[in-house]
């Protein structure tokens, strides 16, 4: 009798150790939360938060597995570009972006310009201490000036005042050479619509 119970106790602590000792399946592979496609549609989403970045409508390749996204496309200044891979970044913690985009100045024709574009302009103008008339005309030409002014290496175009009233040009501001005021002077004669201009920047080595 002794002999029955020690061997039903032995099979059961033998039952509860192979218990203790079955492998618990688990799985290890972890699945990106997201898939490149929603990762492309959350950057667009960052980047038409903008809205002259939205109207860039700029490519965005993304990549889950690798955390990265390539920006491609045009956008009218550098500061743009820069705004745009910032939002980019935004959209997952990170995310590595790689920045594609050409940067390339737009001139807006005259029978483009509106109102509106008039009124952002003399609102930037009036941050920077500038003045633009009040037609349509001024405001075109101020935009026509700074955009050439921006895009051409030889003008340090944020050190340069540019005033616009009655088609008149006025240029104000410390350049660092004698060729960077003429060159400025030379952009804004050639632009179109301008009837005179008045160069009053003055030129200091340490500008």
């Amino acid at each position: 009798m002794r002999q029955i119970i020690f061997g039903m106790l032995l099979a059961l602590v033998v039952g509860l150790a192979g218990c203790s000792t079955t492998p618990v399946e688990t799985t290890s592979t972890t699945k990106p939360t997201m898939s490149n496609s929603e990762l492309e549609r959350a950057i667009k989403s960052k980047l038409e938060t903008d809205n002259m970045l939205k109207a860039a409508d700029l490519d965005v390749d993304a990549d889950v597995s690798r955390n990265e996204a390539t920006l491609s496309g045009t956008v009218g200044s550098q500061a743009l570009r820069t705004k745009a891979v910032e939002l980019a970044k935004s959209a997952h913690a990170g995310l590595i972006v790689t920045d594609k985009i050409d940067v390339k100045l737009r001139e807006v024709s005259r029978a483009e310009y509106t109102e509106e574009m008039a009124r952002t302009e003399r609102e930037r103008a009036k941050g920077y201490g500038e003045t633009i008339g009040d037609t349509l005309d001024d405001a075109w030409i101020h935009t026509k000036i700074v955009t050439k002014l921006i895009g051409d290496p030889d003008t340090p175009e944020r050190k340069i005042n540019v005033d616009v009233v009655n088609n008149m040009v006025t240029l104000r501001g410390t350049v660092n050479t004698a060729e960077q005021k003429a060159e400025a002077e030379r952009i804004a004669k050639a632009t179109e619509g301008v009837k005179g201009v008045k160069n009053m920047l003055k030129v200091s080595p340490n500008a």
